[in-house]
C-alpha cells in the first residue's frame, strides 16, 4: 500500500478521499491549515500544511516521511464578473488553487525522483478546461494549474513520476456554498450569478469523487486527465466537440 500526503483533508472532497484510502489500507497522512479540524479524519498522521505558506509546506513534508503519492486537494472558489474581481482576490485563488499545488509538489518531488517513483494526483475541475461566467476567476486558477501538471507530467515522467488531473464537475461539498460573491446589489452581472446553478450542472458527492482519485493512485498507468463522475465526462465530451471560433456554454442563458 502506497504512503498518501492529501492536502485540504479537513472537510468536502479531501476528507472523502482520506476516508476512502484509508479503508483500502493506505497510509493517510491528512493534512489542513488547522490540525484540530483533521481530528475525525481517519489518518496515520494528521499535520498542519498551510500549501501558501513554504516554512509551513516544508515542515509538514519533513514530518510526513516518505511520501509515495501526492494528493493536491487544497482549494477554494469565488464569484465575480471578471470585469470587477478584486484583484486581491484573484492572487488569493492562484496562490491556493495553483501556486500552493506547486509549492507542496515541489516539497515532495525530489524524493520521488531519486527513487524513480512517485505520484501526483492534482484535483482540478472542469472549469480547468470550461469557462463559466462568473466563477472565471477560479477556472484561471484551475486552467493554470493543468498547465503545470501537463508539464510535470512531461518533466518529471522521465525520471518515473506519474501525474494526474481529476476534474469532477459540481460537487455538493459545500465549497460552492462557502464561495465568496462579490457582486453590487445593482450589478449587471447578477442575472449571470442567478444562472451558476444550472450551468454547473448535475452533482457528484464527494465520496464519488474520492472513488476515482483511489482508482487513479491504484492504476498501474493512469491517464492524464480523469474525469470525476460521468456529468463531468459529458461536459468535458461536449467543449471537445464544439467549435473554438465562439465561446462554449453548457447551457442556454436567458438575461
Amino acid at each position: 500500500m502506497s504512503s498518501v500526503l492529501i492536502t485540504g483533508a479537513s472537510r468536502g472532497i479531501g476528507r472523502a478521499i482520506a476516508v476512502e484510502l484509508a479503508g483500502r489500507g493506505h497510509r493517510v497522512i491528512a493534512t489542513a491549515r488547522h490540525p484540530r479540524d483533521l481530528a475525525d479524519v481517519p489518518a496515520d498522521l494528521r499535520l498542519p500544511l498551510d500549501v501558501t505558506d513554504q516554512a509551513s509546506v516544508d515542515e509538514a513534508v519533513g514530518a510526513a516521511g516518505e511520501v509515495d503519492v501526492l494528493v493536491s486537494n487544497a482549494g477554494a472558489t469565488v464569484r465575480a464578473p471578471l470585469e470587477s474581481v478584486p484583484i486581491a482576490e484573484l492572487e488569493n485563488l492562484f496562490q491556493l488553487n495553483t501556486f500552493g499545488a506547486l509549492r507542496v509538489a515541489q516539497a515532495v518531488l525530489p524524493a520521488m525522483r531519486e527513487r524513480g517513483s512517485g505520484r501526483l494526483v492534482f484535483v482540478s475541475s472542469v472549469q480547468g478546461r470550461v469557462v463559466l461566467p462568473v466563477i472565471a476567476p477560479y477556472g484561471a486558477s484551475k486552467w493554470a494549474l493543468e498547465a503545470i501538471a501537463e508539464g510535470l507530467a512531461l518533466e518529471a515522467g522521465h525520471f518515473g513520476v506519474k501525474v494526474s488531473i481529476v476534474q469532477p464537475g459540481a460537487v455538493s461539498s459545500g465549497g460552492a456554498e462557502r464561495a465568496k460573491a462579490f457582486f453590487a446589489d445593482d450589478d449587471p452581472y447578477l442575472p449571470l450569478l442567478r444562472q451558476v446553478g444550472a450551468l454547473r450542472g448535475e452533482s457528484v458527492t464527494p465520496e464519488e469523487v474520492a472513488t476515482v482519485v483511489a482508482d487513479t493512485i491504484e492504476h498501474p498507468a493512469p491517464a492524464l486527465r480523469v474525469p470525476a463522475g460521468l456529468p463531468a465526462e459529458k461536459l468535458l465530451r461536449a467543449r471537445k466537440d464544439a467549435p473554438d471560433e465562439i465561446p462554449f456554454l453548457p447551457a442556454r442563458l436567458d438575461w
